[in-house]
């Protein structure tokens, strides 16, 4: 397809304007030269700005293709996610966030070194490396996807122009850039998803039409409580692996852990994680109705077995050629949305894996003091390496499958364990160093195992139709009476009952439970360990646990700034005596 001037200009002011705030930051206030101010932003960041940044960060292209492909194949059952969210924020607030914003230590994995020793620090910090680039080269695939489908980009040029930009981007205006960058480009995302809905909602009579739609077509479920964990979705899985997840990601990941301590004060960050779930939730939401959408629009001609394409992660891109296309701009708009949610996720990724290399493995490995200068230059050429590193990753993305559910088991292989470590750390004292680090690995290994480990059982998806399609326009089908018949009959049950029975029960497990089965492990590993190894409960610091009283830590900073002036005072008046 090609593009009208209009959409030419929508996406070429987008991308230009994200890269004209990394270069107004570089020029203007401290121009980035210290850490202080390229990581944290001088601390003097606010609640907007930084509230989106949390949410953009974690809402991506995946997300954005992904839901939407959730619930037109599979319903709507995912929706549930949302409330798991609500206990997950009061946790991250109260029980993780006192104790960095305490420490105030730029990698968060510095606390594990303090509590738990350097090999449990460096295993965790390898760990969210490899999280993060594998996520990161992710969402570059899903930004290509769209922009291959619709304006005709070859996926290489895609991945690699939105890769070079991020990297630019967060290379010269540091924090501050990519922060405000994420406020702008998330105004963008939301765009791109109500035009979605708002085109299909034209159509069908109303966002009630589109919802009267999916419940006639089966869309509809949330009251699934099967306990059974081999259940893909139900409301153990979601709301147990959605909590784990959200406090993960929110609690103890350095991508958002970094965010807060750009704020001013401990409350000020509090208030600005509140802020955060609210939009959070609403745009995912409306990504799932943005499938719901979609589906309004197919109902009689599912487009993959048409073949028109071949996954349910370009439905959208699709729905945006067959009915924007004709609308000045619109094109250019949803493109633009799509290219923002990659560049706040990539950039937010580059910007934490330089400082996790930096203190983690360079400082602490070569054990030399590097003048704070020299140390802005490191992170600059990190996120420089990073950023080719996920470029040239985003081109293997294609083997894994669709991107909601791989974004997710990337996030909880890796999340759980680690969320493990850290609440023991926080919460158990009788934790010791060599038990944690067993209990990572042991952790880990099951995790990876889970995850990556197989063959598994294939998704069950609702049934589609094709009885509105022209019998000739099915492009990979050799369509004859009785494999028409095949197209347009549900899947049958009994049939994918039987078949599941011959995968490992293990694999036939929820995703959604990976992080929580992770966690487990890790906390009972290390905890039967511990017994072996001698304890050092009654010698820790106690900042380094949890505190029933996390209001105390504005007060705890205040005294210690009033302390020197204090004791200067009783100086000079007794020197004057």
């Amino acid at each position: 397809m090609a593009l009208g001037v209009f959409d030419y200009v929508v996406l070429t002011v987008t991308l230009l304007a994200s890269a004209a705030i990394g270069v107004y930051y570089r020029l203007t206030g401290g121009k980035q030269q210290t850490t202080q101010e390229y990581m944290l932003g001088d601390k003097k960041l606010s609640i907007i700005p930084v509230g989106f940044s949390l949410m953009a960060s974690f809402m991506c292209a995946t997300a954005m293709f992904g839901l939407s492909a959730e619930n037109y194949l599979r319903g709507t059952q995912f929706m549930v996610i949302n409330a798991s969210n609500i206990i997950g924020t009061p946790i991250v607030a109260y029980v993780f966030l006192p104790v960095f914003y305490k420490l105030g230590y730029l990698s968060v994995y510095q606390y594990l070194e303090e509590r738990f020793g350097k090999s449990t620090r460096i295993f965790a910090s390898v760990a969210f490396s490899i999280q993060t680039v594998l996520r990161t080269a992710l969402v570059l695939y899903a930004a290509s996807l769209a922009l291959n489908a619709i304006a005709g980009f070859s996926q290489t040029a895609s991945m690699t122009v939105v890769g070079i930009l991020c990297t630019f981007y967060s290379t010269v205006g540091g924090i501050k850039a990519v922060i405000v960058t994420d406020l702008f480009q998330s105004l963008l995302m939301f765009g791109s998803v109500f035009a979605v809905i708002a085109v299909a909602a034209a159509e069908v009579g109303g966002l009630s039409g589109i919802w009267r739609i999916a419940y006639d077509y089966g869309r509809v479920e949330l009251f699934n409580f099967q306990i059974d964990p081999t259940v893909r979705h139900s409301w153990w899985s979601l709301m147990l692996g959605g909590m784990f997840t959200y406090v993960s990601v929110y609690g103890v990941n350095q991508v958002q852990v970094q965010r807060y301590l750009t704020m001013k004060d401990y409350g000020t960050a509090v208030r600005t994680l509140w802020f955060c779930w609210p939009i959070t939730a609403f745009l995912s939401l409306s990504m799932c109705f943005a499938g719901l959408a979609i589906f309004s629009k197919y109902r009689d001609c599912d487009p993959i077995k048409e073949g028109r394409i071949s996954s349910g992660d370009q439905l959208m891109a699709l729905f945006v050629l067959d009915t924007m296309a004709h609308i000045p701009g619109l094109t250019g708009l949803f493109l633009a949305g799509v290219c923002s949610s990659a560049l706040c996720s990539v950039s937010a990724a580059l910007n934490s894996l330089a400082a996790v290399t930096l203190e983690d493995y360079v400082t602490p490995l070569t054990n030399v003091d590097i003048p704070d200068e020299k140390r802005v230059v490191w992170l600059k050429v990190l996120v420089v390496v990073y950023g080719i590193l996920s470029i040239a990753l985003a081109f293997c993305a294609h083997f894994v499958g669709p991107l909601l559910q791989a974004s997710m088991t990337i996030l909880g292989i890796i999340g759980g364990p680690m969320l493990a470590v850290f609440t023991l750390g926080i919460l158990i004292p009788y934790a010791n160093q060599k038990g944690a680090l067993v209990g990572l690995l042991a952790g880990l290994v099951l995790s990876f195992v889970l995850g990556l480990g197989g063959p598994k059982p294939p998704m069950h998806n609702l049934p589609t139709y094709t009885n509105g399609c022209s019998p000739d326009s099915f492009r990979d089908f050799d369509v004859n009476a009785s494999s028409t018949a095949t197209l347009l009959l549900p899947t049958s049950m009994t049939t994918l009952e039987i078949h599941e029975e011959n995968y490992m029960y293990l694999y036939r497990i929820s995703y959604m439970y990976y992080i929580v089965i992770g966690f487990a492990t890790t906390v009972l590993v290390t905890l039967v360990a511990s017994l072996f190894f001698e304890s050092n409960a009654k010698t820790l610091d106690p900042k380094l646990l949890f505190s029933a009283n996390p209001n105390g830590v504005e007060r705890q900073v205040e005294t210690r700034q009033k302390r020197p002036s204090t004791v200067s005072k009783t100086v000079t008046f007794s020197i004057n005596s």
